[in-house]
């Protein structure tokens, strides 16, 4: 947990400085042939629905192809929404055209996942972390002492910036994306996989910089990750995704200590113990199967193809309402939301 770790009171009373609201995004399946027409849709997103609130880290969890990169982008309008609504401070990004969203973007920037991808390799790191202070006309006033300024705040000596990216290692790529990405004095970043191109090794420094950044610079963080240990080390609430829906919303350590959706369980149980005789004896939840297709998802609940609570336990008149009805994200007595018909806290670490 951060040193701005809030709890469920001190967050229900602020103002969040982005929310989003039942975003849905669909993506067009087209067939063969001359004419490629329509014939479907990949459901990455729907119905998702969270706050981010000043100062706060919102760890947005799920194993790979759940949709968490693909609602990042969403809330940026770097893709646009297919329903829904994302708001920015009270502003609904959906409504505004492009000149009044190239100003806002100012305010919400991105950190992308591959540091290696991410910057080009043509163009030296001076220019490289310039380039949004051109595009915003900020770069005539300053903006090489800004540039000098924003190498040392991440960890970079000024001479680095004269080289290009293929000289530097991954974690100080990703300081200079991090560097680029703060050139605007945003309010809010979005970190989508941050360290996960990362050796274990860099990662530590990378977090600590983004945790220090966050303390000095007041920032608020949507951090996408598919790595439970690392978002339990920096969120202070944690959002778990399975099929393009959120399952389960809680503080971190709530999450850890009581799961209540099936999926969460099992992504817990399955994170090693350095205990030997703990993680000999402690619960495992195993999910079988493969995830059904985004193109394609299972009526009702979305993760009962997969479910040990729904294969094992449930009698059928119980099953017969996952099939048939989606499960909302509400708290159904567990002292925090989740997505399941018979959510049921657990003891798992």
């Amino acid at each position: 947990m951060t040193e701005t770790a809030l709890d469920v009171e001190s967050t229900t009373s602020r103002t969040p400085v982005l929310s989003a609201r039942d975003i849905v995004k669909h993506f067009p399946v087209h067939g063969g042939g001359i004419l490629r027409r329509r014939i479907g849709d990949v459901h990455a997103v729907c119905g998702v629905s969270f706050d981010l609130y000043p100062n706060e880290t919102l760890g947005l969890v799920g194993e790979s192809g759940c949709g968490k990169s693909t609602t990042a982008r969403v809330v940026l309008n770097l893709q646009p929404a297919t329903a829904g609504e994302v708001s920015f401070e009270g502003q609904n990004l959906n409504t505004l055209g492009r000149k009044e969203m190239r100003r806002l973007r100012r305010s919400m920037q991105i950190v992308f996942q591959d540091p290696y991808a991410s910057l080009d390799p043509r163009i030296p790191v001076n220019e490289i972390v310039a380039e949004p202070l051109r595009i915003h006309g900020l770069y005539e006033n300053g903006g090489k002492e800004r540039v000098r300024e924003l190498l040392a705040t991440v960890g970079l000596r000024p001479e680095h910036g004269n080289r290009f990216p293929h000289e530097f290692s991954g974690g100080q790529r990703q300081r200079i994306g991090v560097a680029r990405a703060l050139a605007l004095e945003p309010k809010v970043l979005v970190l989508d996989e941050p360290v996960s191109a990362l050796d274990v090794s860099i990662q530590a420094g990378v977090l600590n910089l983004l945790q220090d950044l966050q303390s000095e610079l007041g920032l608020s963080y949507l951090f996408v990750s598919h790595d439970l240990s690392v978002v339990r080390h920096v969120a202070d609430r944690i959002a778990v995704m399975y099929l393009g829906r959120i399952v389960e919303l809680a503080p971190a350590e709530e999450l850890f200590e009581r799961p209540a959706h099936p999926y969460t369980q099992a992504l817990i149980s399955a994170i090693p113990v350095p205990d030997p005789r703990k993680e000999r004896t402690r619960q495992r939840i195993v999910i079988t199967g493969d995830v059904p297709s985004p193109a394609n998802p299972p009526s009702g609940c979305r993760f009962r193809t997969r479910c040990p609570k729904f294969a094992n336990e449930l009698s059928e008149g119980e099953r017969k309402l996952c099939i048939d009805e989606v499960p909302e994200l509400v708290d159904r007595g567990q002292g925090h939301p989740s997505a399941c018909h018979y959510a049921e806290t657990a003891q798992l670490l």
